[in-house]
């Protein structure tokens, strides 16, 4: 290589990574799209990146270890991670960032992996005045983004949070969901306290904005926002659920997830994640076709309440995966020419700013303004 790109996209071939490189190139930002199989970088970067004939990158593959990646991002600023589940696989990328001085980021909402990151190498990464950032993704920012214009509202410290949004998960994240239900508990935030999401409550019918008919949601593994909010002063109590709109594919995930966990209950972990990994493949093995706007909608629907008081925010949106690639390559743009606004571990809201980042998306058409009730 010549001179190192600024920025690297891991795990650049799978359906998110391909969506980080295309809006990496709307920012004009060089990147390195890096992975395991040259193959499969190339084929997804020559038909599945718009307009990668006019962007600025290289293709390198490179062993998912943490000696071969910290040689990799030597020299580059930022890396933006979409290799999951990161509570497997995140551990070396995370090392290997920490030694090459590169700030981190990744998509995922793994309670378990933020809580490890924060506790393991979120001081480290402050002193190392790096940003140590997981969760930027539609699925946990856009909704940390209507919570934070709650907040505005002073007096209010309870988060009563909905993610909805159309379509079906990639085969990644039918991977984690599996993983994280099997090897990991889900929690939110009560009196600044973690508790845990009851296991086997199955599906909740939820009240949703903008529709009659009720939706079906899940924890959806605690999400990111009890971790991001249990050290915001203004906040107390923080609960999260989630789904998408379709009502059959909703109906299905408790009984898969039940019987990929009977299955594998009294396997070792490492033989467990193996079983997991191929019974998600057998109910999601094929890449999702390219978002639709008019199909692939997304809700993000926050209640906040005290005492005395009450705000309402609703964003709507589309293309939730889109929302997540922009996101991600707005992250590495911001790197690029300023600090955050915090190092060490922080939100995407935290480090970038929520009104910035809802700008952002404001002007690629993938949110609408926000709808905000107050009453106080």
């Amino acid at each position: 290589m010549s001179e190192k790109k600024p920025v690297i996209v891991y795990g650049a071939s799978g359906y998110t990574g391909r969506l980080v490189c295309e809006y990496l190139r709307e920012y004009n930002i060089p990147f390195i799209a890096a992975g395991r199989s040259a193959e499969k970088l190339n084929a997804a970067m020559k038909s599945n990146v718009a307009g990668i004939e006019t962007a600025d990158y290289e293709v390198v593959t490179v062993p998912h270890t943490a000696a071969a990646l910290t040689e990799l991002f030597k020299g580059a600023s930022v890396v933006l991670n979409t290799v999951g589940p990161f509570a497997k696989f995140g551990v070396e990328v995370v090392q290997a960032c920490l030694a090459a001085k590169c700030h981190y980021t990744d998509t995922t909402g793994e309670q378990d992996w933020l809580i490890t990151l924060e506790h393991e190498f979120g001081t480290r990464f402050a002193n190392a005045g790096l940003l140590l950032a997981p969760g930027i993704a539609q699925m946990y920012t856009t909704g940390e983004i209507a919570a934070q214009l709650c907040l505005e509202t002073p007096g209010l410290d309870t988060l009563d949070i909905a993610v909805f949004w159309g379509g079906s998960p990639t085969i990644a994240s039918t991977q984690t969901i599996l993983v994280n239900a099997a090897m990991a508990k889900a929690y939110y935030l009560e009196q600044n306290k973690y508790v845990e999401h009851q296991p086997d409550a199955g599906l909740y019918n939820l009240a949703i904005p903008g529709q009659h008919e009720l939706a079906l949601a899940l924890p959806w593994g605690g999400t990111s926002h009890p971790v991001w909010f249990k050290h915001d002063p203004r906040v107390a109590n923080v609960k999260v659920l989630g789904g998408v709109f379709n009502r059959a594919l909703m109906l299905g995930v408790p009984q898969i997830v039940a019987a990929a966990l009977e299955a594998t209950k009294n396997m070792n972990p490492d033989d467990r994640y193996a079983a997991l990994a191929q019974t998600a493949a057998g109910v999601m093995n094929t890449m999702p076709p390219r978002e639709n706007p008019r199909v692939n909608k997304s809700m993000d629907s926050v209640y906040a309440s005290g005492s005395l008081g009450r705000a309402h925010c609703v964003i709507y949106g589309n293309s939730n995966y889109k929302q997540t690639g922009m996101l991600q390559a707005y992250a590495a743009a911001h790197l690029l020419q300023q600090p955050p606004k915090r190092v060490g571990f922080a939100s995407g809201c935290q480090a970038f700013g929520h009104h910035e980042l809802l700008g952002q998306l404001r002007s690629f058409g993938l949110v609408g303004k926000p709808v905000l009730t107050v009453h106080d």
